[in-house]
């Protein structure tokens, strides 16, 4: 079976720093369900193999795109949304997991909820 390619896109944060970044949408299937949903936005500093990867699972009151939204899609049931896929929205992730002290040093893949930081953002952005 042949793997699907992931599209993995540059941010670039200053002349400096640049950021890979990338989307997609995972299941864990157990038993003919799908109990783990979510869509991962996985951010990794150029140059480096530590990566951190912002989980949403859908859950009460946060949503995520499942085929009936905008694939890349996340949102809450106050009509909060962000898409993955956008640029602005991955900086401005990027930005609030810079400031929390979220973004790994050592080599490997660090998974958190990322819906602490998308109630951050769309905080910042009604402020």
């Amino acid at each position: 079976m042949a793997r699907k390619l992931i599209r993995t896109r540059r941010l670039v944060v200053d002349e400096n720093t640049v950021y890979m970044w990338s989307v997609r949408h995972k299941h864990a299937r157990t038993d003919g369900r799908c109990p783990d949903c979510r869509t991962t936005l996985s951010l990794r500093r150029e140059g480096t193999t530590a990566r951190l990867e912002l989980a949403f699972r859908a859950g009460p009151s946060r949503v995520v795109a499942d085929g009936y939204w905008e694939s890349g899609s996340v949102g809450d049931t106050e009509q909060n949304w962000l898409n993955l896929y956008e640029p602005g929205s991955a900086r401005r992730l990027l930005d609030e997991a810079t400031v929390r002290g979220l973004l790994p040093t050592a080599a490997g893949t660090t998974e958190v909820d990322g819906w602490p930081l998308f109630d951050a953002v769309v905080a910042n952005e009604k402020g």
